[in-house]
Parts: C-alpha cells; sequence; structure tokens
C-alpha cells in the first residue's frame, strides 16, 4: 500500500469510504459484512477509513465505531468524518450553524467510541453561514483537542481561502475521477491550488459510482433507493454513452498494462498530480481485493492522453455530480 501524508500523518494513498455501508443509498447492507469490510481493509493497509454523520443517518459511524472496538487497536485508524448536513423535510441541506456543528461533534464522538477525531471535514459549505465563521467553530475544536486536523469538502478556491484565513486547512475532498473533472478544468481549479498550498486531496465517487467497476451493462435496472437511480450518467441516453467509453478504456487497460478498467481507474486518480488519497466504497471485503492492482505502476503520459480521447469520442452529452449537491437549508 502506497502512503502519504495528512497534517505530518501517514495515511494509506487509497481510502476506505464508507457511504455505501452506511446503507441508505446504497441498498441494505448487514451489519457483520459492513465490520467484516471495515476490518478487511485495516489488515490489507488501509488505516484511513472516511464516514459521516448523513450516511445512514448515523448508522456507518456507528458500525466503524464496532470495527474498532472489535479490532483494539485505536491507532491502526485514520478516522475522517464531517459535519455540515442535516436532514430537513425529507431532504439533506447544507448546515453549518455553531449549534449544529457542536451537536454533530459530540454525536460523531459517541458513534464512532473515540476520544478524538483524526480529521474532521465541513461535508458541503453552508451558503447562508459565512466560511470564516464555520472555520473558526472548527478551530475551536482543534483547540479543545477533540479534533486533531481539519478539513472540507466540495469547496471552491475562494471558500478554501476564506477559511484557511481564519483555521488551518489540511486537506479537501471533492469528487474527481475519469468521468468527472471539474477541479482539474474549472475556471478556478480546485487540485493545482491544493498542490500549490499544500493541501491534501481526498477524492470521493474515484470510480464514478461504479460506473468504472467494469461490472455494469446496459438495461440495468438499479434498486429503489440506489443513488444511481436519480444519477443523470445511469439514465439513458448517456448510461450506454459512458459504458461505451469504460468498455474501450478497459480493452486499452487489459492490452497496455495488463490491469482491469477498475484497476486502471483507481491508478489514473492516484496518478494525477496533487491527488493525495482515493476513496473505494465496499459493502463486502471482495470488493477491496482490487485495490492491490491499483498499487506498484504508473500510467504514462501518452495513455492519459489517449484515453481524454476515448472519453471525447464515446461521452457526446457529458454530465457532472451536481445532482449530488444539498438543498439550502431555510433561516
Amino acid at each position: 500500500m502506497e502512503r502519504t501524508k495528512i497534517a505530518g500523518v501517514e495515511v494509506s494513498r487509497v481510502g476506505l469510504g464508507t457511504w455505501a455501508i452506511g446503507g441508505s443509498e446504497w441498498g441494505a447492507v448487514p451489519e457483520t459484512d459492513a465490520v467484516r469490510t471495515i476490518l478487511a481493509a485495516v489488515e490489507m493497509g488501509i488505516n484511513l477509513i472516511d464516514t459521516a454523520p448523513i450516511y445512514g443517518k448515523g448508522r456507518a459511524e456507528e458500525l466503524l465505531g464496532r470495527a474498532i472496538r472489535e479490532h483494539g487497536r485505536r491507532d491502526d485508524f485514520y478516522v475522517a468524518t464531517k459535519c455540515g448536513l442535516n436532514w430537513s423535510d425529507g431532504r439533506v441541506v447544507s448546515d453549518s450553524r455553531t449549534k449544529r456543528l457542536e451537536i454533530e461533534l459530540e454525536d460523531s464522538l459517541r458513534r464512532l467510541g473515540i476520544d478524538t477525531i483524526d480529521l474532521l471535514q465541513i461535508h458541503w459549505p453552508d451558503t447562508q453561514t459565512p466560511v470564516a465563521e464555520t472555520a473558526a467553530v472548527l478551530a475551536g475544536f482543534l483547540q479543545s483537542g477533540k479534533v486533531k486536523a481539519l478539513g472540507v469538502s466540495n469547496f471552491n478556491v475562494a471558500q478554501m481561502q476564506e477559511f484557511e484565513a481564519i483555521a488551518p486547512l489540511a486537506s479537501d475532498q471533492p469528487p474527481f475521477n475519469m468521468f468527472e473533472r471539474e477541479i482539474e478544468t474549472s475556471d478556478e481549479p480546485v487540485l493545482p491550488w491544493c498542490a500549490a498550498n499544500g493541501i491534501a486531496v481526498l477524492t470521493y465517487s474515484s470510480l464514478c459510482r461504479s460506473m468504472l467497476g467494469g461490472r455494469l451493462e446496459a438495461g440495468m435496472k438499479f434498486e429503489e433507493g440506489d443513488v444511481r437511480r436519480v444519477d443523470p450518467k445511469f439514465q439513458e441516453p448517456r448510461f450506454s454513452q459512458y459504458l461505451k467509453a469504460v468498455e474501450r478504456i478497459g480493452a486499452l487497460a487489459k492490452e497496455r498494462f495488463g490491469k482491469t478498467v477498475l484497476e486502471f481507474a483507481g491508478r489514473w486518480v492516484l496518478d494525477r498530480n496533487g491527488v493525495s488519497v482515493a476513496l473505494w466504497g465496499a459493502r463486502k471485503p471482495e470488493q477491496l481485493i482490487d485495490t492491490k492492482g491499483v498499487m506498484g505502476w504508473r500510467i504514462d503520459a501518452d495513455t492519459m492522453v489517449e484515453v481524454d480521447g476515448i472519453i471525447a469520442e464515446c461521452v457526446t452529452d457529458p454530465v457532472g455530480p451536481e445532482y449530488l449537491t444539498p438543498g439550502v437549508r431555510q433561516a
């Protein structure tokens, strides 16, 4: 397992993402399977476990806490959780008001069964709360010793600059994969800014909600409650366009590197300049096996360009991850 550092602490370059383990957007996950998956990740050298209160309304954090207790060695886990989202009238909204963040911190510590969170991240910017105010609250958490490092997720450059003016910023967590590259291509790209300013980047949706897993087929139906039922990429005619790109990229990966498209997609993220960690979602231990094939090799520049060409040819109606954006809370 390759390693990097966040705020001076060594972490695995592949992190386990627990959105799916929460069970609310990816279908039910038996508790025993979820805990076994977390423990299997640690056994494989993955120490960064990323979670959030919103995943299963606290269930993902509770399962991680159980895994830590079963494992018995807290120091083998780098716990990255989040705050700043809330449920309101059946939908998720951004909420970084001071009292809300204070409640979330204590609830997360209780569910996780730990005294200190390694990395606490603001899940989404709250457009109704000044970033500086949010940063000041998190700076207080840092000073209290209940949090060791601070991060953000889904923030743009201006928002990170405002945060960093008040509190030390260790990381950013944006969506990033071969099909979703806004952090490289926007007018103010996040990735190069983070690289230039020493901010670790943890990418979520590194496999584009399983699109790059190589196991999907045209005409597939997703279960009720599965987030892919509302993801525009998984709706026709886009679905077939993306699947065609995956097929061609998979053939290239096999011919040139002897790798599966899933292994290639993971390596692609890690080889982009500025990326520190790629988060890898899994609901059962066997879904982690392919992380081994991501390690120990690199994708050359010519192949990167060839991939760009394949995607441009196949995906004629691209769409980003905007559908994930939470609602705006009522004041």
